[in-house]
């Protein structure tokens, strides 16, 4: 399972051709410095070891300048074992929109396959959503104007996808205006990652910003 299937580079070492689009030019060379400098930091940025970030094609009619970018979490013991993915996108609009309160936003989607018994939890959406305020609260990633929504899914097969397991999924999709006309973008991808990871079923990273509530392991998507 995987939010993206984008095909995937030997990592994300730069922003070299992966710039905005809509007037930002193919380089980004016509691209409004803060956004150029928020895209660099995010390009610059080193998440735990089984995080992998790729570059994807940013969406085009969101914002003039869009950057976008896939992860997804490996097994600790077993890199070819994804355990959750998503898409972080990062929006400028040098005007401003409507319900920003703000000149850039972030846009992204988390998901991971959950055990069913965790899956019933009644808290998991509450939970879910703390993670993500508390990574961004302890990384110093300010921001305001957050919306977002926690899903879950169940999947039965019949036919011939009958012996199949039954899947349970959940979803996060989230949103928010970064503080700052140029913020620190990667703060705000490292605490997303460590959603992502949290959504995984990995244990916190020791240090800071490791005190969150944690549900119990989770099996990753087959």
């Amino acid at each position: 399972m995987t939010a993206a299937r984008a095909a995937k580079t030997g990592g994300f070492d730069g922003v070299e051709g992966t710039g905005g689009t809509g007037g930002s030019g193919g380089g980004g060379d016509t691209s409004p410095p803060p956004f150029r400098a928020a895209v660099t930091a995010l390009g610059e940025t080193r998440p735990r070891p089984e995080v992998r970030l790729s570059p994807l094609p940013p969406p085009r009619r969101l914002a003039p300048f869009t950057f976008a970018l896939e992860a997804t979490v490996s097994e600790p013991e077993d890199a070819a074992v994804e355990l959750a993915d998503g898409r972080f996108v990062l929006l400028h609009d040098p005007q401003g929109q409507e319900g920003w309160r703000g000149t850039f936003r972030v846009v992204t989607l988390a998901r991971a396959e959950l055990e069913p018994e965790i899956a019933g939890d009644p808290l998991l959406p509450e939970v879910t959503w703390s993670w993500l305020t508390g990574a961004l609260e302890a990384r110093g990633a300010g921001y305001t104007e957050p919306s977002g929504t926690v899903t879950r899914s169940s999947s039965a097969f019949f036919g011939g996808l009958a012996e199949r397991a039954a899947e349970e999924v959940l979803e996060i999709r989230a949103s928010w205006t970064p503080d700052g006309t140029t913020p620190d973008t990667a703060a705000h991808l490292t605490a997303w990652c460590e959603l992502l990871c949290q959504c995984a079923g990995l244990p916190p990273e020791t240090g800071e910003g490791s005190s969150v509530v944690q549900l119990p392991q989770r099996r990753g998507p087959r």
